[in-house]
């Protein structure tokens, strides 16, 4: 599996825990619940921002690893 598989897998499970958690927090009724899941959203998000930013890095410097 190639660097680029790997960045690429990452980010597809970085969004779908993304995705959980936005409907956790749209979900609840129970606002430190709700609140709690906005903070994981916002960082979770940032996270994804880096490994897409992480990944655009590794494309220009491998290009053999883009579109994989």
């Amino acid at each position: 599996m190639t660097v680029g598989t790997q960045m690429q897998q990452a980010i597809s499970s970085c969004e779908s825990t993304l995705a959980s958690l936005h409907s956790f927090s749209l979900e609840t009724q129970d606002q430190t619940a709700k609140t709690m899941f906005q903070n994981l959203s916002n960082q979770q998000q940032q996270i994804l921002d880096n490994l897409k930013a992480r990944l655009q890095y590794i494309e220009t410097q491998e290009p053999q690893y883009k579109n994989q």
